[in-house]
């Protein structure tokens, strides 16, 4: 069984998209704070998750504190952008074998939710062409 929340850690820590392979279930669905839709399946919600890997995990990136209940746990984070600064939540629920199968963010302020929405499609844009 995967150890979910030291496996998310490790990745979101090192920008490693391509561990998301073992750790997604292949129904997870994915929760943008800006796109309306669950987004549904392994493949988009690993595109979503590579991308925010490459947009809101840098210097500044910091988990503030983490509330685990059973199979499901809520991660508050703060980062920067650009001067912006971001206050989000990451809500994730995995299955019996500790693979995700359900990942929901959501942001604040939105001046954040603005930046994160307008670099975040730039970087699945440009995940897309590779």
């Amino acid at each position: 069984m995967i150890d979910t929340l030291k496996t998310w850690h490790e990745l979101a820590h090192s920008g490693n998209a391509d561990g998301l392979d073992d750790l997604l279930a292949d129904n997870a669905v994915f929760h943008s704070p800006v796109v309306h839709t669950p987004q549904e399946g392994k493949a988009i919600t690993k595109a979503y998750l590579a991308a925010a890997f490459g947009v809101l995990n840098n210097d500044h990136f910091e988990y503030l504190r983490e509330i685990v209940d059973g199979n499901t746990a809520v991660l508050e984070f703060r980062t920067e952008l650009d001067g912006t600064v971001i206050n989000g939540v990451d809500m994730i629920e995995w299955d019996e074998t500790g693979r995700i199968r359900d990942f929901k963010v959501m942001v604040r302020p939105l001046k954040a939710i603005n930046k994160v929405h307008e670099m975040m499609a730039a970087m699945l844009e440009a995940n897309k062409r590779r």
